[in-house]
């Protein structure tokens, strides 16, 4: 039977099969930094340096966000997810087979991010054209947590094999994770409709992108996520790292402590499913904001601690960093879905865009900051490793405390009976 007449799956099996490709496309973002100490030692780059080459990805995911979200807007959002997914598979090759020393990493991984968003956000848009708000944060957590299993995979990987076949080795096999999934994207939505929203210029209103920046409610949400992403991507960038210098205890990293804390930073990855998944069905019950403040306020005071414990049992921090991830990432799916409610859907891709500047613009800068702390930490007047790494966790807190501040400003607007049915 020809793919293109067959029949279209139902909204549970079109979710599933959306999340499978989600899980594919989100392999590379954690091919980098599950092998970070192995290329750090052998790039002989410093933190700083180790640090950026994952803030290029940021940045060039950043643009790529911003990009798609007008493009989504403009020719729909399917069009655009499955064209954009082409380039991100073909940019995952390109890594994989070319990166070979630190400048060559910080361009061809800043090009990776450049096409990765378009597996992002116009998928927001798809699944919120066809879940209704009362079902949309559940679905959506089930989107972002596909993604942290995409994570996993890859670090299982990684940990499974860079002892025998290298850190290439590595990057080759996790690069064919994008391209199966961009013929499963295909598959999935044969019989999805291509929606394009009327441009607000033919209905004779604002610009979208200032229409969005006078949305008061949807700013809040928006820079809630902002302060979110900061701390986010700079623990999913530096915890492999952090447990390698564990597992290690003192000694050489070796290619066999690089695996271990690969493995066991998959397992946080893995909980944080769970993250996702409760904290985008729990605000469809309790209220978006009720939801937010609750996982943010947990994961902040585990920034502000989780540094400190350097040298503490292995199993502690693995428990630890478990907490860590599911409440780090609890209240994604649940700013993503409030997003979805407070603006108009003609002005939804716009507003992902704002929201993807803003929010990757800061996770771009967190990992980067945190390895400069890593190094002034080391090299300082009181430098030793626990110092170091406790200031530079402690650096994710800091950015990421105003958060709950602007989720209670949000909670506290009539405007926000409009998230879960009037749950807030």
């Amino acid at each position: 039977m020809n793919p293109d007449h067959s029949k279209p799956p139902g909204d549970v099996a079109w979710l599933y099969e959306l999340c499978a490709a989600r899980v594919g496309f989100a392999m590379m973002f954690t091919a980098y930094s599950g092998v970070l100490p192995l290329l750090k030692a052998e790039w002989n780059m410093s933190a700083g340096e180790a640090g950026l080459v994952q803030s290029a990805w940021l940045v060039g995911y950043l643009i790529s966000l911003f990009v798609v979200g007008f493009l989504s807007d403009r020719f729909g959002a399917k069009r655009t997810f499955v064209l954009g997914n082409l380039f991100a598979a073909a940019a995952a090759m390109l890594f994989a087979f070319f990166t070979r020393d630190f400048v060559s990493a910080l361009l061809l991984h800043g090009l990776l991010g450049l096409f990765s968003g378009s597996s992002y956000t116009p998928a927001l848009t798809l699944i919120s054209e066809r879940f209704s708000p009362y079902r949309r944060g559940r679905a959506m957590g089930f989107y972002l947590a596909a993604a942290s299993l995409g994570y996993a995979v890859s670090l299982l990987l990684s940990g499974a094999l860079v002892s025998s076949i290298g850190w290439r080795g590595v990057f080759i096999v996790v690069a064919f994770g994008p391209l199966a999934a961009t013929g499963l994207a295909f598959h999935t939505l044969r019989g999805t409709p291509n929606v394009v929203h009327l441009p607000p210029a033919a209905r004779g209103g604002s610009p979208s992108l200032v229409e969005v920046l006078r949305n008061r409610p949807a700013m809040l949400a928006i820079w809630g996520y902002v302060f979110h992403s900061w701390e986010l991507l700079g623990m999913w960038a530096w915890l492999p790292a952090y447990l390698a210098i564990s597992a290690a205890a003192g000694g050489d990293i070796t290619a066999q402590a690089v695996g271990l804390a690969a493995l066991l930073s998959a397992v946080t990855y893995l909980s944080s499913m769970a993250g996702s998944v409760t904290g985008g069905s729990l605000s469809d019950r309790w209220g978006r904001t009720a939801v937010i403040l609750a996982m943010s306020s947990a994961s902040i005071a585990i920034s502000f601690a989780f540094g400190w414990m350097l040298g503490w049992p292995l199993w502690v921090l693995l428990i630890v960093a478990i907490i860590y991830n599911v409440t780090a990432i609890g209240d994604s799916s649940v700013g993503s879905t409030a997003v979805t409610e407070l603006v108009p859907p003609r002005y939804l891709g716009a507003a992902y865009s704002i929201r993807s500047v803003l929010g990757f613009g800061a996770g771009a800068l967190s990992p980067w900051v945190f390895g400069l702390v890593l190094d002034w930490g080391r090299a300082g007047p009181l430098a030793s490793e626990a110092w170091a790494w406790g200031l530079a966790w402690t650096s994710l807190g800091a950015g990421a405390v105003l958060g709950p501040w602007v989720s209670w400003r949000l909670r506290r607007m009539p405007e926000a009976t409009r998230m879960a049915g009037g749950k807030r």
